[in-house]
């Protein structure tokens, strides 16, 4: 099951945006405590109440203070009950104190509430500018990562000689920069001696061969050979052809597992198709039908990789088919697929074919080949970023398909 989780700067930004409301939940909490402890003093409401004396009025006003009319109004307000009032008076006070303190709690509640109601509007509007805040924020913090991401893509297998050079202090980043630019520089040293390599082995190993095939072709030139010096020569020719061809092979797929060196536009009906004739004769003297089938099909890459992919492909339809059987070839749109009769081949099967020396025992001529067709065709594709894909016939053989990136697309 896939599992959709959120970006790193996503997540940040959650954090970031979580511990501000955090922070400013508990702000407003610690403020109301503080006020609901302030307005619950006695000390708030001292003047809670007026003494009524003949002649003056009680009167009241929404602030919860109550006040006295008339000339009493710049009279010293008692905090008790005089005990020479008479029992109408001291009816009033008590009655002017039970209203101060209804009053005072009603402000106390609306006062508290006012407070929560705008304090968290308040917190709401700021809570959305601080996860906006976060958000780029995170951008920043993040962006010497997508630098480090842009390049490593650029490089991946293309471009080993390019560095990220993040500039900026030494913080964790900048080593994460350098350790990946150091580690570029040993894969191009590696590279690089791979390469070397490969160009001495390919002049080392078939100058040998080479001297073996024309020693071998001397010898069976002299006049009137032996029968058993003709029968020898005969089978170390063939010994010698297979060793050329298993160096070839693999000097392709060394060749083929490194950098693009060549980028040019490759028309691939016509390679398909010149490749395609070539095989006929083939095909028709292992008694395999070849049908062809093509329209405007182009790629970016290296012509000769790209040629030996597809004659690999037809070889291997070809010669791991059946008598009277069929090789169906199509191009277009920058896609070639091969579908050839033969064989059962199962699902299991088909990974282990694309794998260096790997072939199924029970294939037709399956001893004749070298292991490594479809093991070049795959770093071939793999090169000029494209996909290979094969799967089974159910009647029997495979179908493989080579999709190459169109020529407006980068290869990676």
């Amino acid at each position: 099951m896939t599992t959709h989780r959120l970006t790193i700067r996503a997540r940040l930004t959650a954090l970031y945006g979580g511990l501000f409301l955090l922070v400013g939940t508990a702000l407003l909490g610690i403020t109301y405590l503080l006020l609901a402890s302030a307005l619950s003093n006695p000390s708030f409401g001292r003047t809670a109440f007026v003494a009524a004396i003949p002649g003056v009025a009680i009167t009241t006003i929404d602030t919860g203070v109550a006040e006295p009319s008339g000339d009493a109004a710049g009279a010293t307000q008692p905090t008790s009950p005089d005990p020479t009032w008479t029992p109408e008076q001291q009816r009033q006070a008590e009655e002017t104190m039970r209203l101060a303190k209804a009053l005072q709690a009603q402000f106390r509640q609306q006062t508290l509430t006012s407070l929560l109601r705008q304090g968290g509007l308040a917190l709401a509007g700021v809570g959305i500018i601080g996860v906006w805040l976060g958000w780029l924020a995170a951008g920043r913090t993040l962006r010497p990562l997508q630098e480090i991401t842009a390049t490593a893509r650029r490089v991946a297998g293309s471009n080993l000689h390019e560095r990220i050079g993040l500039s900026g202090p030494q913080d964790e980043l900048r080593q994460l920069a350098d350790t990946f630019d150091d580690m570029l520089a040993r894969l191009d040293a590696a590279f690089g001696s791979q390469r070397r390599f490969v160009a001495n082995a390919s002049h080392e190993l078939r100058t040998p061969l080479t001297i073996n095939r024309t020693l071998i072709e001397v010898a069976l030139s002299r006049p009137d050979p032996p029968a058993e010096l003709r029968r020898l020569g005969t089978a170390l020719l063939a010994m010698n052809a297979r060793h050329e061809k298993l160096l070839e092979g693999l000097l392709v797929l060394a060749g083929s597992e490194q950098e693009l060196t060549t980028r040019d536009s490759v028309d691939l009906a016509a390679v398909t198709a010149r490749l395609v004739d070539a095989a006929r004769p083939g095909a028709a003297a292992a008694g395999v039908d070849l049908r062809f089938s093509s329209a405007p099909a182009r790629t970016i890459g290296d012509p000769v990789l790209l040629e030996r992919a597809v004659q690999n492909l037809l070889q291997n339809a070809i010669a791991y088919n059946v008598p009277g059987g069929d090789v169906t070839v199509t191009c277009a749109g920058s896609v070639i697929t091969v579908a050839n009769t033969g064989p059962v081949v199962t699902a299991a099967e088909i990974p282990g074919l694309f794998e260096p020396f790997r072939r199924l025992s029970d294939r037709t001529g399956s001893t004749d080949g070298s292991g490594l067709g479809l093991s070049i065709v795959r770093s071939v594709v793999t090169a000029h970023g494209g996909e290979i894909t094969a799967e089974p016939r159910p009647a029997g053989g495979l179908s493989v398909s080579m999709r190459l990136p169109p020529p407006h697309a980068d290869v990676a």
